[in-house]
């Protein structure tokens, strides 16, 4: 997590290595030569012990030797969901359970198993629609109360609009990048998000293929430095559903080369548009009967919490502005898409790379 700037702009994939400008969406991996990135949530908050149980840090080593992370959640007790991106062109994973603090982690899991989705391209890789995956577990992992699944989106909402909803995504990584001195950090952090359109999305990234359907692209709740970054790639991005309970909407993906502090929006998979492949490789039917239930507004999700009324708990929005300021209450404060006028140059300059 961290506050600095950078003016450079670029579209980021789930935040891996590197950077390098190109016409298309590119990885982190690709772009590691000139430009150094570290992983982390920015500007976020330290989680507390069975704040966000379904969170997970996943480890691998490439065939080079290259050593790797990433988050994935929990959607079962033999399976974990994470990005494809993460997965592609390796072979060994080691997945952390039931952790705040790297160091002390209640469960680890030593895997071969992954399923990356067909229409993701593991030759190609690099940022694509389909960036989503499975790792399977060869034994059940004991649930507790900082080890538990996260719901899904369910079919029936797979394309709500959830602009201005507010949502949380988490991860583990640098608190500054690495060119600043960032050291990796231990702790599992969280940042608010405000829910961006489709459409809004597509006005920061004019040059994206990568922006579908499946696509939700998420923004800083009210201070430009707040996203997801490298290293937090494959992890959770979460609302409070009307009912009350947790529910996941969205897999990091990618964001933008203007940097993990820029006030572009950062993208991610739906998991509403994949039930029938999750049942596929896995025989479980993740999705629910939502009929009753409507995204959580930005009104429900301020009040939204780990399943606790404690402002300590999981994710209630800050209460005051001295903790967290107040919602931006202009498109100015929010970050509008840069005019052709204003900015027409740094646009043309913006790229998707992953995280």
């Amino acid at each position: 997590m961290v506050a600095a700037y950078v003016s450079t702009l670029f579209f980021v994939v789930a935040f891996a290595q590197g950077l390098k400008l190109t016409a298309e969406p590119a990885i982190i991996e690709d772009i590691r030569d000139a430009q150094p990135t570290a992983a982390r949530i920015v500007a976020g908050l330290p989680a507390v012990e069975g704040q966000i149980p379904f969170q997970t840090s996943i480890r691998m080593v490439d065939n080079i030797g290259g050593v790797y992370s990433c988050g994935g959640s929990i959607i079962d007790n033999k399976w974990v969901l994470t990005a494809a991106h993460c997965l592609a062109n390796r072979d060994t994973f080691v997945v952390r359970f039931g952790v705040t603090n790297l160091t002390r982690p209640e469960i680890i899991v030593e895997t071969t198993h992954k399923y990356i989705h067909p229409e993701y391209d593991e030759i190609r890789a690099g940022v694509q629609t389909a960036d989503l995956a499975l790792l399977g577990l060869d034994h059940y992992i004991p649930y507790s109360a900082n080890v538990q699944p996260v719901r899904l989106m369910s079919k029936a909402q797979k394309n709500i609009n959830y602009e201005g909803v507010t949502m949380i995504v988490s991860g583990f990584g640098r608190t500054d990048d690495l060119w600043n001195g960032g050291a990796a950090s231990e702790i599992l952090l969280w940042v608010y998000q405000r829910g961006v359109s489709n459409e809004e999305c597509l006005r920061w990234y004019p040059t994206s293929q990568v922006i579908k359907e499946q696509t939700i692209c998420a923004g800083y709740y009210d201070n430009p430095s707040q996203s997801s970054c490298q290293g937090d790639s494959g992890g959770p991005l979460t609302i409070v559903d009307a009912d009350g309970e947790r529910t996941q909407v969205g897999i990091v993906s990618f964001g933008s080369t203007a940097g993990c502090n820029s006030p572009f929006p950062s993208g991610y998979v739906r998991p509403g548009h994949y039930h029938d492949w999750f049942t596929e490789v896995t025989g479980i039917n993740f999705d629910w009967d939502s009929d009753a239930i409507i995204p959580g507004s930005s009104e429900s999700s301020s009040e939204e919490s780990n399943g606790s009324s404690s402002e300590e708990d999981a994710g209630n929005p800050p209460s005051s502005e001295e903790d967290a300021g107040s919602p931006p209450s202009s498109e100015e404060d929010a970050g509008s898409p840069p005019s052709d006028e204003e900015d027409e140059e740094a646009r043309e300059r913006v790229h998707v790379v992953e995280y």
